[in-house]
């Protein structure tokens, strides 16, 4: 052993190999494998040209070094015997520090596996960290000799054993999934019926109370926002605040360790036990009938542009993981982020492959939403809905069994594709979102463009051989305002984001209602005000599940969760962000229980076929009327203002049949449409469409009443202004 300081406490050794009875490994699997007498270490560096592995707090040295001598198929490979789960490692790559060649290999910098399964410490910054010297008059073209390893976390060996005790997936068909969007620690920090020490945590959201919410509200599936370990920038770390949502990853198979139960004991038995937790949090909620569906960024790293720190793949092989500019000091950036990963690369294709398969494979996932896919699709500059990844993805047995949904848009030219993902991906639908916003706020849209969005966007998807679940319809997410504070606020308030109140989309499509912010109940048309929010609530909650395609609910909007006009709480780990549980919204929870439950009881609305038009027993499948009773016009279709109509669903014409082969028929059902400022009187449709209607819901009430027995004899029924009916046909 070679010691490198004289320190009571030794810092760093250099080990020979042989001390440890190395031997050469294998360079498949990637990343650290134990299996059961000792752990492979495999990293992949095409033009690296040597590597350490770093074993962390080592027989007593803070980082003893093992020179990797074994090279196969640009993977550099160890065997260690006698190592075991909990043991803590890193890497450091030698090679060229060239920026102007793509090059920034820096041994100097202690590095994470890119195929670490956990994640142990905390990144703590300081000008180590970064591979050039920072402040320099270069910028980075000069490299920085400092040691970074007391700055670093490390990757931890884990144990991969676990009781799943006959564990399966619920399988929800697209058709019947209700999506509800949220954060671990948003959703669980508050709830008064979690323990303290679960709060916040993987087991919060694994416990009794918090998959009670969940199932009585009715929902299928959990899509959660981004749980693979991130960190927090060097910016907003000064600021006192952190990457709260998630979306700056640095390690793409490893549970973030914030979630878990609480900080790992120094003992290697202790550590990575934030797998352990994911696991028995899918568990919890796959015996509760929910789905877990992931959040993920593959598009870019949390290393930033060329002036970002060195803590992984920049320092292992940068020119392989990253999409460089022709002058390859400088990053391709479609993301905002400062860097895209290079999507030509095969590596890196691989990269995102593996991750995936282990999420299904390991950690029992569902299913996965790619953040700002269209990066993903590039492969030099332009998207390619054709491009490797999704050619690799399809013909995979494994990923292409699961749900794929695309956030179809990136910041780069041409990255907007809604509608323009290939066959076994469904797509969160933007203009979904702006157009129901716009219906029901009462700006000038025509009664087209809501038409194909109620009825699944068809125009967008079927085309594509694509079926109505293609579409995942929102109209709130954690991205922009919550549903209550879209109705609150006109305007954006970021200040407490600390960039001026510059950050976060203006264009929000929101309306106030007659007043900005939260209004004193003693001001004057204060009632009025806020009955028309929740009316309005209301409208969009019901419009939602009314829809052809697959609905998706942001997290606390059912209990009228606020962030005060934040929209784009991105970095508010905090009361802005949590959901407070104690002012829960209940008379809307109950609503929106209700709008679910008759979702989920309905399938003339779960369709999985597009409507036709055609008739059956004399009625089509979908037919669209005026206020008057009367057929809707070629001329009412492109009205700009026009804000009523009438729409029958006829559930005798549903071209589905169930697993047993029966054909699917279900009621069929009227929903009167009235998003002006006027109360209107609807004629009913005459005695071909129904005998008579019996009421379901209105939104102009608190509450839907229990489907009442009585028919509404008249043939005409008034409806509230900024308010929608829902009738039952009767035969």
């Amino acid at each position: 052993m070679s010691v490198a300081s004289n320190n009571p406490r030794v810092l760093s050794a250099t080990l020979d190999p042989s001390s440890l009875a190395a031997r050469p490994g294998a360079p498949y699997p990637l990343g650290a494998t134990w299996d059961g007498e000792g752990v492979n270490f495999a990293l992949f560096s095409e033009s690296g040209v040597g590597a350490q592995l770093c074993l962390m707090d080592f027989e007593g040295c803070h980082e003893a070094r093992v020179a990797i001598s074994e090279h196969t198929d640009q993977i550099w490979h160890i065997y260690l015997p006698g190592l075991s789960p909990g043991c803590r490692y890193n890497y450091r790559v030698n090679g060229a520090y060239a920026p102007a060649d793509g090059h920034r290999y820096n041994p100097h910098k202690l590095l994470l596996d890119p195929y670490a399964k956990a994640i142990d410490g905390a990144l703590l910054w300081d000008d180590a960290l970064f591979g050039y010297r920072v402040g320099g008059a270069d910028a980075d073209l000069t490299a920085d000799f400092r040691d970074n390893s007391q700055f670093m976390p490390a990757g931890v060996v884990i144990d991969p054993g676990f009781a799943w005790d006959g564990d399966r997936s619920p399988k929800t068909p697209w058709n019947e999934s209700v999506i509800y969007e949220l954060h671990v620690k948003g959703f669980t920090q508050r709830h008064p019926e979690i323990p303290r020490e679960l709060r916040g945590t993987y087991g919060g959201l694994a416990h009794p109370a918090a998959v009670a919410h969940l199932t009585a509200l009715g929902v299928t599936a959990v899509e959660l926002m981004p749980v693979h370990h991130r960190i927090t920038t060097r910016h907003l770390a000064e600021r006192g605040l952190s990457d709260y949502w998630g979306y700056n990853t640095i390690g793409f198979f490893a549970p973030d360790q914030r979630f878990a139960q609480a900080p790992n004991p120094a003992t290697p038995a202790g550590r990575g036990g934030q797998v352990a937790e994911f696991k028995s949090m899918v568990r919890a909620l796959h015996r509760a009938g929910l789905e877990v569906i992931l959040d993920v960024v593959y598009n870019h790293t949390a290393e930033g542009n060329q002036l970002g720190p060195t803590l992984c793949f920049r320092g292992i092989d940068n020119t392989a993981y990253y999409h460089l500019e022709e002058n390859r000091r400088f990053y391709t950036d479609f993301t905002g982020c400062g860097n895209s990963l290079n999507m030509r690369h095969p590596q890196t294709l691989r990269l995102i492959m593996d991750s995936l398969r282990y999420w299904i494979v390991e950690m029992h996932v569902d299913g996965f939403r790619f953040d700002l896919a269209s990066a993903l699709a590039r492969q030099l500059h332009q998207v390619d809905r054709l491009g490797a990844f999704f050619d690799i993805v399809h013909q995979d047995p494994v990923i292409s069994q699961v749900k794929l949904i695309a956030e179809p848009w990136d910041l780069g030219e041409g990255g907007y594709q809604v509608g323009q993902f290939p066959l076994l991906w469904s797509e969160w639908n933007g203009k979904y979102r702006d157009t129901m916003r716009d219906y029901w706020r009462g700006a000038n849209a025509g009664l087209g463009e809501f038409a194909s969005r109620l009825t699944g966007s068809s125009d967008l998807y079927e085309a594509g051989g694509r079926h109505t679940y293609a579409s995942i319809n929102f109209v709130t997410a954690h991205d922009g305002f919550t549903l209550r504070d879209l109705v609150s606020y006109n305007e954006k308030h970021n200040l407490a984001n600390g960039e001026d109140n510059r950050d976060g989309e203006s264009d929000n499509r929101s309306w106030n209602c007659g007043h900005e912010g939260e209004v004193d109940a003693a001001a004057t048309g204060a009632l009025e005000i806020a009955a028309l929010r929740a009316r309005q609530r209301r409208n969009l909650f019901a419009t939602l599940f009314l829809s052809q395609g697959v609905p998706m609910v942001l997290g606390g909007d059912e209990i009228g969760r606020t962030q005060g006009g934040n929209n784009n709480a991105y970095c508010q780990d905090n009361e802005i962000s949590w959901l407070d549980w104690e002012h829960a919204d209940r008379e809307f929870l109950e609503f929106c229980q209700r709008v679910i439950g008759f979702y989920r009881q309905h399938p003339v609305f779960r369709r999985r076929q597009w409507f036709q038009g055609r008739a059956i027993r004399g009625v089509a499948d979908i037919t669209w009327l005026r206020p008057d009773g009367s057929p809707m016009s070629d001329e009412d279709w492109g009205r700009g203002f026009a804000k009523a109509l009438m729409v029958v669903l006829n559930g005798a014409a549903i071209p589905s049949r169930d697993a047993r082969g029966a054909r699917i028929v279900d009621d069929s059902f009227g929903l009167l449409f009235n998003a002006g400022p006027e109360d209107l009187t609807f004629r009913l449709p005459p005695p071909a469409l129904a005998r008579a209607w019996t009421p379901v819901f209105d939104t102009a009430a608190p509450t839907p009443a229990t489907p009442a027995t009585e028919m509404v004899a008249a043939t005409e029924l008034r409806t509230q202004s900024r308010s929608l009916r829902v009738l039952r046909r009767v035969e």
